[in-house]
């Protein structure tokens, strides 16, 4: 993608000066991040409840998915999964059917800020395939059980649209404030950084329903 004129950066509240369109790893802030996704919706905001599903939560979830499917995966691998969407915090969070038809730019622009976030945070700017397949495996099933939670959709659609066969796990999505989120995300993010890899009760994005479905 050819660098058009006019201005491609964004100011962020930290203060940093962020390109758009060619980042640096330099000027990524793990706090930009986490308020950028705490406030962008899910679902285009059309969920259940007071609050928007926030890409945090979703965030969150993802990387709880990832830690019950290995249990023995390393603290880089669950920072991988929460910072999936990474790239969201500018990028915005745009339905699928919308991301295909703006194509291969939209593409470029979240590869080239997904390597800069990895490279601020120590990972790779590809993440090994065991870890990338695990990834992709819970952000079908987040959504899929967002989509029978908080956003609208009956069961039989649901499946018919994620391809989820299985069970429906035993647990309830309720979304959070986005103040809420922001401090979770930032919370997993550090518990992640200082070499933790259990999901942790305070920062959990689920919770047992009262009865199964």
């Amino acid at each position: 993608m050819e660098q058009g004129g006019g201005r491609a950066w964004q100011r962020m509240l930290s203060g940093r000066r962020l390109d758009i369109l060619y980042p640096s790893p330099l000027d990524i802030e793990i706090e930009d991040i986490a308020l950028g996704l705490s406030r962008l919706a899910r679902w285009n905001g059309q969920t259940h409840g007071e609050h928007g599903y926030s890409v945090a939560q979703h965030s969150i979830l993802v990387t709880e998915l990832v830690a019950t499917d290995l249990p023995t995966a390393p603290p880089h691998c669950l920072l991988a999964a929460l910072l999936h969407d990474g790239p969201e915090f500018v990028t915005s969070d745009l339905v699928t059917p919308f991301k295909r038809a703006i194509g291969q730019g939209y593409v470029e622009l979240e590869s080239r800020m997904a390597a800069a976030i990895h490279s601020a945070f120590g990972l790779p700017a590809t993440i090994p395939h065991e870890w990338s397949d695990a990834v992709d495996r819970a952000d079908r099933l987040a959504a899929f059980l967002e989509a029978i939670h908080v956003a609208g959709f009956d069961e039989l659609d649901a499946r018919r649209l994620f391809g989820w066969r299985k069970a429906i796990p035993d647990i309830e999505l309720v979304a959070w404030s986005s103040a809420i989120a922001r401090d979770k995300f930032l919370s997993v993010f550090h518990d992640l950084r200082a070499g933790g890899h259990q999901c942790h009760k305070r920062w959990r994005s689920t919770r047992r329903s009262a009865s199964g479905r």
